[in-house]
């Protein structure tokens, strides 16, 4: 139902998008939209990383805990990667990269047989080639 209604708006929208240009309606962009536009672009192709999900696994103040635990899940699921962070005073251990939360939480269902208390958090540190598939 979905799909007939999507598809049905894209015809409109494309219809009506070639009568007005076939009415010799055009569109005028104002040199300061096209400026702001430009610095955007410029600014997202500058940025080394983006803003997604990952997986917390534990948050503790011990680091040997911590470093114990990281091995555990590396052991158990090798195919996610996994790093800790250290945010005073603790010390977290995180696993995977997705791009959304939808995806995290697929992981999260998996993950939850072994860690119950894990939960997706945001990062906005995730270079694009560590976004999982």
């Amino acid at each position: 139902m979905k799909k007939i209604i999507l598809s049905l708006l894209a015809f409109l929208c494309i219809s009506t998008f070639a009568t007005l240009r076939a009415q010799g309606v055009s569109e005028t962009v104002d040199g300061k939209v096209k400026l702001l536009m430009e610095r955007f672009v410029d600014n997202n192709k500058s940025k080394s990383t983006v803003t997604g999900w990952r997986i917390q696994i534990m948050a503790t103040t011990d680091r040997q805990r911590m470093e114990a635990a990281l091995r555990r899940f590396e052991n158990l699921y090798p195919s996610i990667p996994a790093d800790w962070l250290h945010a005073k005073p603790y010390y977290k251990v995180r696993a995977g990269a997705f791009a959304t939360k939808r995806d995290a939480l697929r992981t999260l269902y998996i993950l939850k047989q072994d860690y119950p208390g894990a939960y997706p958090v945001q990062d906005s540190q995730i270079r694009p080639e560590e976004l999982l598939r």
